[in-house]
């Protein structure tokens, strides 16, 4: 048994926890809304916001994960399914993105809930991906979904060049054997565009995903809603 989690940075309860820096970080999003729905970049306009409002660089982080443009906003929730929409369908979920926020979000650290209503953390895989203590709960929690909404297959789809990718595709698959759940996983070298061209469903809260998929599921927050989970939410909003 390990003792990792992905909880809070040293740090985060004064960037994050703050009356006076949530007002700040809500200011800086309404900022970049306007900026990137200008055609401003990503990069160019947390510059100039991050720069305006004195930010950290873990809160510029967080800002850009929560931004998108206008134009961005519309299409993703044109383009998002409900749970009543996934009975006897096929899902295909983005492996790191949806468990690492999950077990972020286990683990007691800082979510952030975007302009387009999705929901991100400021964790990452960073080459490798290490099993917390968090993953087997945040599995189980995939699974619990998966009965609920009556989905007839889930694909899960990880980034093949990650280190302990094919290990953590294997607990998945174990885990679908033990609880009889018609699961598959499977290794890309490039899953966002793998997600993007061949899932019906892509079910992620990445931003390039949610931009170019032909319909989404916004998971995270039907596990905080359904599962009534506790979260340390901060909203950009």
């Amino acid at each position: 048994m390990n003792n990792r989690n992905r909880g809070k940075n040293t740090g985060d309860d004064i960037l994050f926890g703050s009356d006076k820096q949530m007002e700040k970080l809500k200011m800086a999003a309404q900022d970049m809304l306007y900026l990137l729905s200008r055609d401003y970049s990503e990069k160019a306009s947390s510059e100039l916001v991050g720069n305006r409002y004195k930010l950290k660089t873990r809160q510029i982080q967080a800002l850009r994960g929560a931004s998108a443009s206008e134009k961005q906003i519309g299409n993703r929730k044109s383009n998002r399914l409900e749970i009543s929409d996934l009975k006897g369908r096929v899902l295909y979920l983005d492996g790191f993105n949806v468990l690492i926020v999950m077990e972020s979000l286990l683990s007691g650290a800082y979510i952030f809930e975007g302009l387009d209503g999705c929901f991100r953390d400021l964790s990452g895989v960073h080459g490798t991906y290490k099993r917390v203590n968090q993953t087997l709960r945040a599995v189980e929690l995939v699974a619990s979904f998966f009965h609920k909404a009556g989905i007839r297959k889930l694909v899960w789809i990880f980034d093949k060049p990650v280190s302990n990718s094919g290990r953590i595709k294997q607990i998945i698959l174990d885990f679908a054997v033990e609880n009889n759940l018609n699961w598959e996983a499977g290794l890309e070298y490039n899953p966002d565009k793998f997600l993007a061209e061949n899932s019906e469903i892509a079910v992620s809260s990445d931003a390039w995903i949610l931009d170019n998929c032909k319909n989404w599921f916004n998971l995270i927050q039907y596990l905080i809603t359904e599962e009534k989970l506790d979260v340390n939410l901060v909203r950009m909003f």
